[in-house]
């Protein structure tokens, strides 16, 4: 009887993928089996011993114990003792990591290398009179408590019914609300004005071009609280801006009649505004990741930064957020500070997060969700080093609080949560003008006023939810496109996009969402 022939060497690149050069462990793109003999790139061959799902790591040497497991050039765990070719999961590594906050106080990032003027993409875009520039043109309904909730969102779908369409108006993107659970009762201080800042922030953003203010009257945070906020600001609201309280005109339905009578008027002077070109350099980019996967910061993410790095050497704006993700990773974007006093103050942001979740009971190494773990993103280490690669490779300008309006271009760190119907609420109160939200499982939410597009990190969930998902970074992993190619191929869709030449999918399925992170204290 013959014996059993050896299983013939495959290349690593058929079946997984080393990140960087200094890993010891390969992400797994097509599933292994036991026995499965593969070549390294330096010629060398292993045999798999597991069945390891895509997204997930085998070894590719033994580690020993102490030693630390690396993705992306950096410890992601500690080692309990690995054999060459092992599944590498909770069962022989733990999360242990350094993070060495080394920070030189002579730090000085250069400026990113801009492209020359003329070689500046353009976009077709509304002019607003303070200057700005934006990618939409709504009719935005505001309640300023959850008091007016319900009849802001009733003038906003009987508005699009009965007075609203784009053959009438072809200028104008439709009439929104943005309903919410805040106001009246809750807590003087911060609170009420990261919700104030918030609110008048989407009255006054770009996308915006007529606005109607209302309360229920009674409230804390009514029209007359709010007028006030308004009044300290910088700048005024120079746009259309109609109120309505409901107290005051005898209830819902005159409440509701009132505004569809105000939608009515609106519509054709903000129909007036006509798209123009400019250069990308007006756009404001909110990144943005949800239900990522352990392709997320192989692919999507590294395409988005990619494409970030495009507009911020362009001369646009790019917005990061969701600050328990910088969590095992600050000391790379504080690094990339353009001195030593912002890298101090991105410290400072995610010490200031870990004492606000530990408020709560919560630790930040938490934050992978069951979805992210089954993907492959064991810990918040993993998660954090692939998702901060979404703003690019330029230095990091400021940090900024939530909601809060950036005071340079380039890149931006916004304080906030990881939770998406937060945060990415949060990027549209600070500006943002199109937002591109990376997936690796699949996910829906839109936004009220800016177009959210969804990038997805692997093919299967594009082809599976491609209703939902506008684009896909999956041939990245297949091998048959590289980041560069596909952050360009994305950096187009995002300009056509801003255009209005077309459409984010979640605009289209009318993904309206809104809620804002209002529990928290100032924290730079």
């Amino acid at each position: 009887m013959l014996d059993t022939l050896p299983e013939k060497a495959a290349e690593i690149s058929e079946y997984a993928i080393i990140v960087n050069p200094e890993d010891n462990v390969a992400v797994v793109k097509a599933e292994t089996h036991a026995g499965l003999v593969v070549e390294l790139p330096s010629g060398e061959t292993i045999s798999v011993r597991d069945a390891v799902p895509p997204g997930h790591r085998f070894a590719t040497t033994a580690i020993p114990k102490g030693e630390f497991v690396r993705q992306y050039g950096q410890p992601i765990g500690t080692s309990l003792g690995i054999l060459e070719g092992e599944w590498v999961n909770h069962d022989n590594m733990t999360d242990d990591v350094p993070v060495v906050r080394n920070l030189p106080e002579d730090l000085h990032t250069p400026a990113p290398e801009y492209f020359p003027a003329d070689k500046v993409a353009t976009f077709q875009g509304f002019r607003r009179a303070d200057g700005r520039v934006g990618t939409r043109n709504f009719v935005l309904i505001v309640p300023t408590s959850m008091c007016a909730s319900h009849e802001a969102t009733q003038i906003s779908m009987m508005s699009e019914f009965l007075h609203y369409s784009r053959e009438k108006f072809p200028n104008v993107d439709g009439v929104v609300a943005i309903p919410h659970n805040k106001g009246c009762g809750c807590q003087d201080g911060s609170t009420l004005d990261v919700m104030m800042r918030t609110l008048s922030n989407y009255a006054d953003h770009p996308n915006v071009g007529g606005v109607i203010l209302m309360d229920l009257g009674c409230e804390k945070t009514n029209l007359t609280f709010v007028e006030k906020y308004l009044t300290r600001r910088e700048s005024p609201i120079l746009k259309p801006v109609y109120k309505i309280g409901i107290q005051d005109v005898g209830g819902t339905q005159s409440a509701i009649e009132l505004g569809l009578k105000y939608v009515a008027e609106m519509l054709p002077e903000v129909n007036k505004c006509e798209r123009e070109e400019f250069p990308v350099s007006e756009l404001v980019l909110g990144v943005k990741c949800g239900s990522s996967d352990g392709f997320s910061g192989i692919s999507a993410n590294p395409a988005l930064g990619y494409c970030s790095d495009l507009l911020v050497k362009s001369g646009g704006t790019v917005l990061l957020t969701e600050v328990p993700e910088f969590c095992g990773a600050e000391h790379i974007l504080a690094n990339r500070a353009k001195d030593s006093e912002t890298g101090r103050r991105i410290y400072a942001m995610v010490d200031w997060y870990k004492e606000y979740a530990s408020k709560f009971g919560a630790v930040l190494n938490q934050n992978p969700s069951t979805g992210n773990k089954a993907g492959g993103l064991l810990n918040i280490t993993i998660k954090s080093l692939g998702a901060i690669v979404k703003a690019g490779t330029t230095r990091i300008e400021d940090c900024i609080e939530y909601a809060e309006v950036p005071k340079s271009k380039g890149i931006n760190l916004m304080q906030g949560p990881g939770y998406d119907q937060e945060s990415t609420p949060g990027l549209v109160a600070s500006g943002a003008t199109v937002v591109v939200f990376t997936t690796g499982n699949g996910t829906t939410i839109g936004n009220a006023i800016t177009p959210v597009i969804k990038l997805a990190s692997n093919n299967r969930v594009f082809e599976r939810m491609s209703q939902d998902i506008d684009i896909s970074a999956g041939d990245i992993i297949v091998g048959t496109e590289s980041i560069p190619e596909v952050g360009s191929r994305l950096f187009e869709h995002v300009r056509l996009t801003a255009s209005g030449e077309i459409q984010a999918k979640a605009e289209i399925l009318k993904h309206r969402e809104f809620q804002f992170w209002a529990e928290q204290t100032v924290s730079l």
